[in-house]
């Protein structure tokens, strides 16, 4: 069986200083990050599509780029933290992309949830010499800001090394395996996420159905496997939208379709009847 193993701060006797880091994708996870890697003393140039929401990290000590290519320039690591493929897809290598200026020896950090396929398109596409890892991540933005997310790492151990300096600012590091590992792993945890939810709900449907009170229901999951998915009931720290849940459940789905992974296709028929897709996962456990 391969050895996998989870990294944190302090872990590693030696690691290599990344001068300068550019954030691609300053929005509902991308701005955190940027900031407490700002608040490690790292410097930063941040980008995003939309200029306005990237202003506010000006104030903190980044740097603005006008376009990804700018922002990496300098860059000694680059993380990308963008909606979905598409978007990494224009940052990278559209207009201006960050790919047309990458430096030799820079290591790119793919963390946005995309598929390993798209994962291992993006890796084959960059300049030579240039390092890529992909790190999709378990946490929200409290996590962020407690440097306690949960980071999937595809790629060489080399380039985990050598990214560690930054990673572990942002949480624990566990190296999946090979590059696309760590999307792998990713939409295997929100599979379980996403199906959890979707059970809850179920559980919470029979509750009233045999007129049984909602909180005693609630009280009674809280102590079994669902448990979990209970604590996002009304917790303020969850904010995961149903359309970015739906997203990663498409996304694992290609892997495994409806007849391998049924419940999977039930969670994502319940988020795609969603009444309000951006609202946070844990939405579809109100009480109707």
């Amino acid at each position: 069986m391969r050895d996998i193993r989870w990294w944190h701060a302090g872990a590693r006797s030696s690691v290599v200083v990344m001068k300068i880091i550019a954030v691609l994708g300053t929005g509902h996870m991308g701005t955190p990050i940027a900031r407490r890697l700002l608040g490690a003393g790292h410097r930063m140039t941040v980008w995003n599509r939309s200029p306005a929401r990237a202003q506010p990290l000006a104030a903190e000590g980044a740097t603005v780029a006008p376009s990804p290519a700018a922002a990496v320039a300098d860059a000694d690591a680059v993380i990308v933290m963008l909606t979905d493929a598409t978007a990494v897809e224009a940052a990278l290598f559209g207009p201006e992309g960050a790919a047309s200026a990458l430096r030799p020896g820079t290591v790119v950090v793919q963390m946005s949830t995309i598929g390993p396929d798209e994962v291992r398109a993006v890796a084959e596409r960059l300049p030579a010499g240039v390092s890529f890892l992909d790190a999709p991540v378990g946490g929200s933005v409290g996590a962020v800001e407690a440097g306690t997310l949960a980071i999937f790492a595809g790629g060489a151990s080399a380039d985990v090394d050598r990214a560690a300096a930054v990673l572990e600012t942002l949480g624990t590091v566990r190296h999946c395996g090979p590059v696309g590992a760590g999307a792998a792993v990713k939409l295997v945890a929100n599979t379980g996420l996403v199906t959890a939810v979707a059970g809850l709900h179920d559980a919470l449907a029979v509750a009233a159905s045999l007129g049984v009170d909602r909180q005693t229901a609630l009280d009674a999951l809280r102590r079994g496997p669902l448990a979990t998915a209970v604590e996002r009931v009304g917790s303020p720290g969850s904010s995961f939208a149903v359309s970015l849940a739906a997203k990663d459940a498409r996304l694992a789905l290609r892997a495994a379709p409806p007849a391998v992974a049924p419940a999977l296709a039930a969670a994502l028929d319940l988020m795609d009847a969603a009444a309000d897709p951006a609202a946070e996962l844990s939405s579809l456990l109100k009480e109707s």
